[in-house]
């Protein structure tokens, strides 16, 4: 399918080191079971991303199954996002990421930042995003 045809999906917070790597780790997932990589591309950034990725993050990741640790925050900006269909924002507003010109969906889940948090919130907050990341798969290409 031609990458015009596909649908991108961006989550997108400020270091691209706790919220988006979880949502991103579990659209990942979702694409794959689902089999729809070829429908469906998802990208990831910050627009000012950390060195690593949050160590809780990483700690809470791997009991679900995803290593992170060896993922590295990256930068996303203007340019990549006017080729994206779908900006989802982690508790951060998509304006100063998503340029004027801009005509995709913004969205903003409003999430906590489980930078330094308990693990336990962190939890709580990893759990969210996916039913969060389920729902927007079960919206882009139906249940199964």
């Amino acid at each position: 399918m031609p990458r015009s045809e596909q649908t991108r999906v961006a989550f997108v917070c400020v270091q691209n080191a706790g919220r988006s790597q979880m949502a991103t780790a579990f659209a990942r997932r979702e694409r794959d079971e689902r089999g729809v990589g070829d429908e469906i591309d998802v990208v990831t950034g910050g627009t000012d991303p950390a060195d690593h990725v949050h160590d809780e993050v990483v700690e809470v990741m791997s009991e679900v199954g995803f290593e992170l640790a060896g993922n590295s925050p990256r930068a996303i900006g203007e340019d990549e996002i006017m080729d994206v269909d779908i900006v989802v924002t982690m508790g951060c507003s998509a304006e100063g990421i998503c340029p004027t010109t801009w005509r995709g969906d913004a969205r903003d889940w409003d999430l906590d930042d489980p930078d330094g948090r308990p693990l336990d919130e962190v939890r709580a907050i990893r759990d969210d995003i996916e039913r969060r990341v389920v729902a927007l798969f079960d919206e882009l290409v139906g249940e199964d």
